[in-house]
């Protein structure tokens, strides 16, 4: 596709999703006052793949980077977020890994806050891969699990369960306690702080989920 027509597809991505947005009403739970941001320093934001429209829209703005796939998917939904004001990185674990952790590890130490869907970009769903914490223990920044629900959406198609959110509904966003990865931590260890941290990223969509008194991936 040329340049021209990923700079038009950002734009019109942009606009609608403003527009539908525009109705919608979020509600927040422990969110960070300065938003991925905890007294002045960063964070390594986690939100499930299924959720990042709502979190990213919601984050605008923020001075945030973000881990994007080079798929050409991945070139749209880049297009859109840099309107948002993101820092886009390149890569995943299946393309540019080593490349997309080095620029992690970078954007992280310069002080800037980070957000990456750590089931992404191929799944399982909500299954938490222990290599998206890698970052967060060669810098000792903090990860913040998130989670997301909505009284009225559209569940897209595809491994993720993509979250959109109909006109005029209620979103909840959910944010839970930041957690440092030790920097010793072995493989091993690693592997279980990622379980643990999945776990509790799913009892946050859970409660969230409650607060809005809707049971799981629910229709309007």
């Amino acid at each position: 596709m040329s340049e021209a027509r990923f700079r038009l597809a950002g734009l019109t991505g942009d606009a609608v999703i403003r527009s539908l947005m525009a109705t919608v009403r979020f509600e927040t739970e422990n969110e960070p006052e300065h938003g991925l941001r905890r007294e002045g320093k960063p964070l390594l934001g986690l939100c499930w793949h299924g959720h990042l429209l709502v979190f990213a829209f919601r984050q605008r703005g923020a001075g945030l980077a973000t881990l994007i796939s080079q798929s050409k998917d991945g070139e749209y939904i880049a297009r859109v977020v840099q309107r948002w004001g993101y820092t886009v990185l390149r890569g995943s674990s299946s393309r540019g890994g080593a490349g997309a952790l080095r620029s992690m590890v970078r954007v992280l130490r310069n002080g800037q806050s980070l957000a990456v869907t750590p089931d992404g970009p191929r799944g399982p769903r909500r299954k938490l891969k222990p290599g998206s914490l890698l970052a967060a223990r060669m810098t000792g920044v903090p990860v913040l699990p998130t989670a997301a629900a909505a009284t009225r959406a559209w569940w897209l198609g595809g491994w993720d369960r993509f979250l959109v959110p109909q006109p005029f509904a209620r979103v909840r966003l959910v944010y839970g306690e930041p957690r440092t990865i030790p920097r010793d931590a072995d493989d091993a260890e690693l592997e279980q702080i990622a379980g643990e941290i999945e776990a509790e990223m799913n009892a946050l969509t859970e409660r969230a989920e409650r607060a809005l008194g809707v049971h799981g991936e629910t229709r309007a």
